[in-house]
């Protein structure tokens, strides 16, 4: 497979995403929301995060979005406002192909340009080797795994969280 475009995510975008997130929803474990958000859902959150001031970019191969990526705020108070958490959500025709990778790296490039100091993971089954294996060729480290706190397909499942630092991670603190 060729190299995707990597590109920034626009509203045009948003029903390929609608639907490769639905396919998550349904079927996977990255995610642990039951049902699958519609369009107008998917339209309001991609909002949210763009005019939050967060990156959110596509992979587009031979025309088609085939992956997304976007960080968004790793909780609301503002004591955590210079970390963010990613996601990465990919078509399931192309697992294991290196577009993952290509839209984590330039997640991270993009969030340290903008300031943030901090990226955290949290991947929802213990068994997602693709992920946490992305995530670890990242620079991201174990921090730890939540077991059994979320319930899907009739069975119990765990989150693991990584985490990397941006920029100049916590050797400096940030101006506002």
């Amino acid at each position: 497979m060729s190299n995707p475009e990597i590109r920034p995510t626009v509203e045009a975008d948003l029903p390929s995403i609608t639907a490769i997130y639905e396919q998550a929803v349904r079927f996977g474990t990255a995610t642990f929301e039951l049902i699958p958000p519609d369009l107008t859902e998917m339209t309001r959150r991609y909002r949210a995060l763009i005019d939050g001031g967060f990156p959110y970019f596509v992979a587009v191969h031979e025309g088609r979005v085939v992956g997304y990526a976007y960080a968004g705020p790793y909780r609301p108070r503002p004591a955590y406002r210079f970390t963010v958490e990613n996601s990465v959500y990919l078509d399931p025709a192309i697992h294991r192909r290196g577009i993952g990778l290509q839209l984590m790296e330039r997640l991270i490039a993009e969030c340290g340009a903008r300031g943030f100091r901090q990226m955290v993971a949290v991947i929802g089954d213990s068994a997602n080797a693709g992920s946490i294996g992305v995530h670890r060729r990242c620079g991201f480290q174990m921090i730890g795994t939540h077991p059994n706190v979320g319930l899907k397909f009739g069975r119990w499942l765990d989150t693991v969280m990584m985490q990397r630092e941006l920029g100049e991670g916590a050797g400096t603190v940030p101006t506002d």
